[in-house]
């Protein structure tokens, strides 16, 4: 037998209304447990499913009470006792246990388990039986045992206590009997007396006939009836009750089966009520979610078809820019031409003026020398005057010719003076419209510089704008898609809001009929 091992000696009193439930096949591995099991056990319900049921096995449990349930549940009869179980952590819970064969087409496929909360006084009962039939198994000298869940002693006196066990059909019989062996007593007591003896007699016979009639009802209508009683409270929907006959016999069989019954029908409907619930409040939080959801879409959907005409306008509007960027990219190219044009004729300008500017230079020089021939004219005219002074009367007409020389001279020097200032003035203006003209050269070529790079910058522009058309069109495609897309979710969600409506009508619906069974006066907490 399996060992489960460490044990705290703490006790976990189970809450009241809770009820653990649990399924296993044939082997005893579990294929279902509830989620007070879960809770309770201490483990998860992945550490339970598959496993053998004995995970929860507490060492000081008997093996002779998980004998007599494999014999009880393989004789495909109901087993009902008191039974200890550990925990995860070794804590240990008592419970009624109420295991029951699971039949399909005439044959066991596996085991239901429906475990209660017990009395303290059934768990010091059931404590002080198990220390005995521990200390008893130990010492090798077992004394009692379980038959069906009920103690019996071994040996002799347990094989006559089963044979004269009062069962039903005993009784019946014992009581058949009698009746026949009185009557067969009076017959041979009357025979041969007066007629009012055998009168006497038979009025004796009848009364314990009707003596006996009474004792065979209650010994089996009354069960009956009030095994028909519980039976119909249970289909009114009445599960709180449980049938106190102390019946042996067939008769206890049956109560055992109706009380078997009862307690499943307990386990079933509170799991069933409790899921109800929760699927009440979940389709009742997803009809809401999705009536929010149904009410954001639509809002979506409106704000889309928004975004849909803005996005519109904005393509409309880029598209617009791309046509003035084309058009200011087609003035600046003209632009361009003009400014180059207008720098080589600026250069043409530069090189007039340099030109200019040499000659003024080139005029200077030939004023130097007119000056340099007007000096030297004025020396020989001076010259010639003192020779003519010398000469006397035969120089006086050579003399008059040289002061004319020299007063030619002089005019031409003041003149190649005067023209020498001019031209002075005149080259220094040509100088600084040269340096302007230089100036205004530069200026130029940056005019054409600037002007290109302003063309490619437009073209830089004509092209983002053109891409950020073909964008905006990609966008605004995406935004009509999207709007569409919305409005069919927007309808799916409606559909999805509808069908949760539905849902939770239906759950509604369900917890009504569950609500029909009602269980114990205390109702279980869901937590567990």
């Amino acid at each position: 037998m399996r060992t489960n091992l460490p044990v705290t000696h703490q006790e976990f009193v189970i809450p009241d209304g809770v009820t653990l439930v649990s399924t296993t096949d044939l082997q005893s591995h579990i294929t279902y447990c509830n989620p007070n099991f879960v809770a309770v056990s201490g483990y998860s319900r992945e550490e339970l499913l598959g496993q053998p049921h004995n995970i929860v096995r507490h060492p000081d449990m008997p093996a002779e009470a998980f004998r007599d349930m494999w014999a009880t549940l393989q004789s495909g009869s109901p087993w009902s006792a008191m039974v200890k179980n550990r925990r995860k952590n070794g804590d240990h819970y008592w419970v009624l246990a109420n295991a029951t064969p699971i039949v399909e087409n005439g044959q066991p496929v596996g085991y239901m388990s429906v475990r209660t909360k017990p009395t303290r006084q059934q768990v010091e009962e059931a404590e002080a039986l198990y220390q005995r039939m521990r200390s008893e198994a130990e010492s090798g000298r077992p004394r009692i045992a379980l038959h069906r869940a009920r103690v019996v002693s071994t040996g002799w006196r347990g094989a006559l206590q089963h044979w004269t066990r009062p069962t039903l059909g005993r009784r019946m019989g014992a009581i058949t009997l009698a009746l026949a062996f009185l009557v067969q007593m009076l017959e041979s007591a009357t025979e041969g007396m007066p007629q009012a003896v055998h009168y006497a007699a038979f009025g004796a016979t009848a009364a314990l006939a009707i003596m006996a009639s009474a004792f065979m009802r209650r010994l089996m209508v009354r069960p009956v009836e009030d095994a028909v009683r519980f039976a119909n409270q249970m289909a009114a929907g009445d599960l709180s009750a449980r049938f106190q006959g102390q019946l042996t016999g067939e008769l206890g069989d049956l109560a055992r089966a109706l009380n078997q019954l009862n307690v499943n029908l307990q386990a079933v409907v509170t799991d069933v009520r409790h899921e109800v619930e929760g699927v009440q409040v979940a389709s009742g939080e997803i009809a809401s979610g999705n009536h929010d959801l149904s009410a954001r879409t639509e809002s979506q959907a409106s704000s889309l078809e928004e975004t849909a005409a803005s996005m519109e306008q904005l393509t409309n509007t880029v598209a617009q820019s791309a046509s003035s960027a084309r058009e200011a990219g087609v003035l600046a190219g003209q632009a361009t031409q003009v400014a180059r044009e207008g720098n080589e004729a600026m250069g043409a300008v530069v090189t007039t003026m340099d030109d200019i500017s040499r000659s003024s230079s080139r005029i200077g020089e030939i004023i130097q020398v007119i000056d340099s021939i007007s000096f030297q004219t004025n020396i020989l005219a001076l010259n010639a005057a003192v020779e003519a002074a010398r000469a006397g009367e035969q120089g006086r007409g050579f003399a008059v010719v040289a002061a004319e020389v020299r007063s030619l001279a002089q005019r031409t020097l003041g003149a190649a003076k005067e023209i020498k200032l001019l031209i002075d003035t005149s080259a220094s203006q040509v100088s600084q419209g040269s340096q302007l003209v230089h100036n205004a050269g530069k200026t130029m070529g940056n005019i054409v510089s600037a002007v290109q790079q302003v063309n490619t910058l437009i073209g830089e522009i004509t092209g983002a704008t053109r891409e950020q058309s073909l964008g905006l069109s990609q966008i605004n495609q995406a935004v009509v898609q999207l709007d569409t897309v919305t409005q069919q979710n927007s309808a799916m969600v409606e559909e999805l809001a509808a069908a949760a409506s539905s849902l939770q009508s239906q759950a509604q619906v369900m917890h009504d009929a569950v609500q029909i069974f009602r269980l114990s006066k205390q109702p279980a907490p869901s937590h567990a």
